[in-house]
């Protein structure tokens, strides 16, 4: 067969945190497994045996607890760092298949990939099921893929794929007959196209369109007048105009948010400052992986949202910073001078947070002709050996105030916490 179109594959992880959590403890295999948010709060992941259950993304714990405990359901407080080093791997293995130019790492489970190239050379289904059982082979983690002449129609892919085993996980849209794609789009939501949220879903739904052949059989201007430029692209890239190009660069960030729920509601002043502090210093660690200088922060709290006896209390304050900075020591001095200012009293606050934005690369920021420069590298010393000390024997040995101290009263919540086995005093043991 001969393409003449571009040809795009997504290749995503298959329930991707249930299944980091199986590939280290196999007794989770064939059951009912569901992975929590921050602070134990909702179901964030889920295995296909939990979604038989009816069990849906973003429930809350509590509500779902006589399922939980009628089934036996496994629940497991997300293991990020176990998760991140996953999908380092993952990506890295997609790599062997491309050039870099040719891979967009799109989510921490999901990758796009340009095998325009590879058509005349393989048959792209087979070389698709080739990339599948390499990382299933070499990480233990099952994916499906979509194959599509745009990156919308390899996302429709990808969902068939997913819902139909009998594509035995990769679906190409690009060799199937049109008949066969309009038989699977007439049984498929709208709202499942990509970039087409719940919002829209309801007004495509009052004009009539329901599935997503109903949807593509739309006329475009329509689309374009009802909706936006936007709406309009997604109708084309599933007429098979490519519209979206492959991103092999991020998107500067606009703003840095470190932000955690309590274990327990806090209601000294005190244990709320340690909280902050400690956010803080997340949100720097980032700020300077990304070598960024940071010119107005916000800092905010909140207490619990779904407490009906008692009113719901939210309050930030912001301040603009003289002069750019990634200094976390006085970003940290103006974050805690803020909570004399948020704190209330006899209030049980259950959130905190801060927001770091009007970022700028640190390369190319200019100081301000009056500046103490001295001052200034005095800072960027500290901040370095900071982070060496961190880099050599973790962040708990040097931090700012008790915010690194165990036991705090504010920690968060990770009682079901499984092993990061990738850590040395956390290795797989066979005894």
């Amino acid at each position: 067969m001969a393409y003449t179109n571009k040809i795009f594959a997504l290749v995503d992880i298959n329930n991707c945190y249930v299944s980091c959590e199986r590939i280290f403890n196999p007794s989770l295999n064939n059951k009912p497994v569901i992975v929590l948010s921050n602070n134990d709060g909702c179901a964030v992941a889920r295995s296909q045996e939990a979604k038989d259950l009816g069990i849906k993304m973003g429930v809350p714990l509590f509500q779902i607890k006589d399922i939980v405990e009628q089934h036996k359901v496994q629940v497991l407080s997300s293991n990020y760092a176990l998760y991140a080093e996953m999908s380092r791997r993952f990506m890295k293995v997609l790599s062997d298949f491309v050039t870099p130019e040719e891979q967009e790492v799109y989510s921490i489970d999901e990758c796009f990939l340009d095998l325009t190239a590879y058509a005349k050379k393989y048959d792209l289904t087979d070389y698709a099921q080739t990339i599948r059982q390499r990382i299933f082979t070499w990480l233990g983690l099952p994916v499906c893929i979509g194959l599509g002449r745009t990156k919308t129609e390899a996302k429709m892919a990808n969902h068939i794929a997913k819902k139909n085993t009998y594509f035995n996980g990769v679906c190409n849209l690009v060799a199937m007959d049109y008949c066969a794609i309009e038989s699977l789009y007439e049984t498929i939501e709208v709202g499942e196209i990509w970039g087409v949220g719940s919002k829209h879903t309801k007004k495509l739904n009052s004009l009539n369109i329901y599935s997503v052949l109903d949807f593509a059989m739309a006329f475009p201007f329509m689309i374009r007048d009802q909706f936006s430029i936007v709406m309009h692209r997604t109708l084309l890239e599933l007429h098979g105009v490519s519209c979206i190009e492959l991103e092999h660069t991020q998107a500067p960030r606009k703003q840095i948010v470190a932000s955690r729920s309590f274990g327990q509601r806090i209601y000294h002043i005190d244990d709320l400052k340690e909280a902050m502090s400690l956010y803080v210093q997340d949100a720097v660690a980032r700020l300077r992986g990304e070598k960024m200088l940071c010119g107005y922060m916000i800092g905010f709290v909140q207490s619990n949202p779904f407490e009906t006896h008692k009113p719901y209390y939210s309050k930030s304050a912001a301040l603009t910073l003289p002069e750019p900075t990634d200094n976390v020591l006085m970003l940290c001095k103006i974050a805690t001078k803020m909570i004399d200012d948020l704190y209330q009293k006899d209030v049980g606050f259950k959130k905190c947070g801060v927001i770091l934005t009007c970022l700028e690369p640190k390369v190319n920021h200019t100081y301000d002709l009056f500046i103490d420069m001295k001052q200034i590298t005095a800072g960027n010393n500290l901040m370095d050996s900071l982070e060496e000390i961190h880099h050599k024997f973790g962040k708990t040995k040097l931090a700012l105030g008790a915010s690194r101290l165990p036991n705090r009263s504010w920690n968060m919540s990770r009682n079901q916490l499984s092993q990061n086995y990738f850590r040395w005093d956390q290795l797989l043991c066979v005894k």
